[in-house]
């Protein structure tokens, strides 16, 4: 039964390239002489490292453990020692380092003890978490985990599961030749997803132009999975987009800002679903991925490299010729150019492209945009991107949102054919960096004024309890200086019982005086005795001029008693009293 398909607007028809690597099987690489494992690999948190400077690992251990739902965990790809956990350059456009794990391997590439599982034994969400530590991600390019995007919606039920084998990108062929070698092992990936999903029916999508694969994954399916369904799609690029293949195999479109599983649609590329079924039925982290080394080189191939290697290592096995001039890690419509070949192989290389004036001539110079809306005519999300490039230019950020800036998948259609040979897809990313930094620093500066706001809080709470204590310490003191004398209880002291006891008090007191004073008259006499006076001990020469002394006081207190008699009164021998004559005549 043919499939009904469905177009998606816009797009574009390049030139494929991808017949020069697809002549060859899958080769292996060797390992090369350090191995640069970057921690950070896919979106989400960056793991944390488990391993320092010094300790042995072995294949497949875990030297970084995912730091939040949305990471996924990082393994050693051989077994070696680790001589350092240090920055190093990325792959990434801007060449920035990032925090790797530098190991040695020793050559003998000795696993750790794998365990496979029964995924149909377990819990989804336990399975979800083992494809986590597994770091198990999107590797169609995004990176995305994939366990995070196995949570189906609790409303809607899964009616499609969309495996993407388009690779709409020219030049690559990793899909293409997996799917051609690992069919099988693709297939029983599939069963594990559909189980965790509950998904009602399976499509497998191919760009028509891989024949090959597509027959290959059509006997697969045929023996392992009869009602999954290969469906050829036409060759147009961004074919491969998650959101452009689920219209073409459902018909559904997947609105801006919601999510393709609140429609029942969920789509992973079958590298993913590779992986997953190697993680969980043979124990076997992702350790490596195929990358097809193309462009200008000798021998353009597909090779399975270890994570880690250096991408100079890498290139060297395709032998680029004397005129490349440039490396692009990725397609040439969505990738970019390696500002360093020591940048290691990560989870999202999926192609190396070796570029030269010939194959990439220079860019013609940048013209003023003409306003003829070409770009917008291939746009497949039926973006504005000639207004979003002038809003981007002058960095009115706020509109760019407007017009759902973030909804561009940075396809490079709009670049591809627009006539000024405007770099749209570069002002774009500025764009969404600007925004996302703006965006960092906003949540940076809330969180600060949280902290502020907590902390005035605390102290106005601490000032007020402190407060409060202090008044109620006042309020006790005041009421215990205003409380009366406490009453004598009536009943143990009645008052005949009261006026004794004052009485025995006063008793006790007057006693407790009298003593008192006999012992200061005590001290008194003996400090009296204890120092002679200085009449004693007299000679009686002394005695006798004291004598005389006394004689002539007595003798003159005498003479004065009798002067003193003479002129105020005078006293009969019988003692009464009698008058002077002088006062009777008066009278």
């Amino acid at each position: 039964m043919l499939a009904q398909l469905f177009r998606f607007k816009g797009g574009v028809k390049p030139q494929t390239n991808k017949a020069i690597s697809v002549h060859e099987p899958i080769g292996q690489a060797p390992l090369p002489a350090r191995l640069f494992v970057p921690l950070h690999q896919s979106i989400g948190g960056a793991p944390s490292p488990l391993v320092q400077a010094g300790d042995t690992v072995l294949k497949g251990q875990l030297i970084g453990g995912a730091d939040a739902w949305v990471s996924a965990a990082v393994h050693a790809p051989t077994s070696g020692r680790v001589l350092a956990v240090e920055p190093h350059v990325a792959a990434h456009p801007s060449g920035l380092p990032t925090l790797c794990v530098v190991i040695e391997p020793d050559g003998r590439d000795e696993w750790i003890e794998r365990r496979p599982v029964d995924h149909r034994s377990l819990a989804p969400e336990r399975v979800r978490e083992l494809l986590r530590d597994a770091g198990v991600v999107g590797l169609g390019g995004a990176a995305f985990p994939s366990h995070a995007k196995l949570t189906p919606a609790r409303a809607v039920a899964m009616e499609h599961l969309v495996i993407n084998g388009a690779e709409c990108e020219p030049f690559m062929t990793c899909d293409d030749m997996l799917m051609r070698e690992r069919a099988d092992e693709i297939v029983r990936g599939i069963a594990i997803f559909r189980e965790l999903l509950s998904a009602r029916e399976v499509l497998i999508g191919i760009e028509d132009n891989k024949p090959a694969a597509i027959a290959a994954m059509q006997e697969a399916v045929l023996r392992l999975a009869p009602d999954y369904r290969v469906v050829a799609v036409p060759t147009r690029y961004p074919a491969g987009g998650a959101k452009q293949l689920i219209r073409v195999l459902t018909g559904k479109e997947v609105p801006a800002s919601r999510r393709s599983t609140e429609l029942g649609v969920q789509c992973f590329n079958v590298a993913t679903v590779y992986t997953a079924y190697r993680a969980l039925t043979h124990g076997e982290p992702v350790l490596s991925r195929i990358v097809t080394l193309t462009g200008n080189v000798e021998q353009p191939r597909n090779w399975e490299v270890s994570l880690g290697t250096p991408m100079r290592e890498v290139v060297a096995l395709a032998r680029p010729r004397a005129d490349s001039s440039s490396f692009l890690m990725g397609g040439p419509m969505m990738g970019f150019e390696i500002p360093d070949l020591d940048a290691p192989v990560v989870k999202a290389t999926n192609c190396i492209i070796a570029g030269s004036p010939g194959l990439f001539p220079p860019p013609p110079p940048e013209m003023p945009c003409i306003r003829c809306g070409a770009c917008a005519e291939v746009c497949p999300h039926e973006l504005q991107p000639f207004e979003l490039y002038w809003f981007s230019r002058a960095r009115n950020f706020g509109k760019t949102q407007e017009y759902y800036i973030f909804d561009c998948i940075e396809c490079g259609c709009c670049s591809y054919v627009c006539p000024s040979h405007i770099p749209l897809v570069q002002y774009f990313r500025f764009a969404k960096s600007e925004i996302w930094a703006r965006e960092r620093e906003k949540q940076a500066a809330d969180a600060a004024k949280e902290r502020f706001e907590l902390r005035n809080a605390r102290a106005e709470r601490e000032q007020a309890e402190k407060a409060e204590r202090l008044a109620r310490a006042a309020s006790a003191r005041t009421s215990e200086k205003k409380a009366p004398p406490e009453p004598a209880p009536a009943a143990d002291h009645p008052p005949a019982a009261a006026g004794e006891a004052a009485t025995t008090a006063s008793e006790a007191e007057a006693a407790k005086k009298a003593a008192i004073a006999a012992a200061i008259e005590r001290a008194r006499l003996q400090r009296e005795s204890a120092q002679p006076r200085n009449t004693d001990r007299l000679s009686a020469g002394q005695q006798r001029e004291i004598a005389a002394v006394e004689a002539r006081r007595a003798a003159r207190s005498t003479a004065d008693t009798t002067a003193t008699t003479g002129t105020a009164a005078t006293t009969d021998p019988g003692g009464a009293a009698v008058a002077p004559a002088g006062s009777q005549r008066d009278e």
